[in-house]
């Protein structure tokens, strides 16, 4: 049974609908997790996804920030949605996916606080908050649901390039928000409490660089290509024999009227 499922920050679902629903005529993966969706839960637009054959929604979002959703062909059950850091921001949500066959998956969709411009949580009060998301994130654990069948797939714009290769420049970048040595140094320790499989990097060695965003502020993204990956596709250890291939979907960066991610699609063989 073939099984995929894409992560991508679309920078607002209603603005960017005709690229979403492209990508999904294109692509089809079985689920689609989105962050920064930028739309309150009464504005989302779930007719449009639903004639695509994508029937089940679950959605978390707000007036003009942040927001998630998880869009799926297959059946989706217990969504559930956590606050961080006793701070109201629609930032995650999770559900389990029924995958034909008897695989039950649960799928967590995160996004995680950007952290502003300095890297200094003592002047900068939105790098402590994701310093603290981070911290926060480490009471999940990929095996946590093992003994109900349920494995589990944990995707989204994390915010954080951990690899020296998952930046157009390890040296320039490290005290850039998004690859500073505390930033990295506390997702690789919150994937390894978690026992998670980052399997981007099990399937594209972490020799290679790979990205996933590029600045607006570039004049050509593509020839510069000073990009970053902040996109992630992790999963519990389980499904890592079944995993077949990594999609990084670079040229949908050069769309019109882009989001400044692409989408990142994982395939599965169960």
């Amino acid at each position: 049974m073939a099984f995929s499922v894409t992560t991508w920050n679309i920078n607002s679902v209603r603005l960017r609908l005709p690229l979403a629903q492209h990508f999904l005529k294109t692509a089809q993966p079985d689920v689609l997790c989105l962050q920064e969706t930028k739309c309150p839960n009464d504005a989302f637009p779930s007719a449009a996804f639903r004639k695509l054959g994508y029937e089940h929604i679950a959605i978390h979002g707000q007036k003009g920030y942040h927001g998630v959703a998880i869009i799926s062909r297959l059946k989706l059950s217990d969504d559930r949605r956590q606050t961080y850091c006793e701070v109201d921001h629609t930032r995650n949500i999770s559900a389990i996916v029924d995958v034909p066959g008897g695989r039950r998956i649960r799928i967590h969709n995160f996004y995680v606080p950007a952290g502003g411009d300095e890297p200094d949580r003592a002047i900068n009060p939105k790098f402590g908050h994701k310093l603290d998301f981070i911290e926060e994130m480490k009471c999940l654990h990929a095996e946590a649901e093992q003994t109900d069948g349920i494995s589990s797939i944990l995707v989204g714009d994390l915010n954080i390039a951990p690899l020296e290769t998952d930046v157009w420049s390890h040296k320039q970048l490290l005290k850039v928000v998004s690859h500073t040595p505390v930033e990295t140094e506390n997702l690789v320790a919150m994937q390894q409490a978690g026992a998670w499989v980052d399997l981007i990097r099990a399937h594209i060695p972490p020799e290679e660089k790979i990205f996933t965003w590029w600045s607006y502020r570039a004049k050509d993204w593509d020839a510069a290509d000073r990009g970053r990956r902040l996109d992630h596709v992790w999963s519990s250890a389980d499904l890592l024999p079944s995993l077949s291939r990594i999609d990084v979907l670079r040229e949908a960066r050069g769309w019109d009227r882009p989001s400044d991610h692409v989408p990142v699609t994982a395939h599965f063989n169960f």
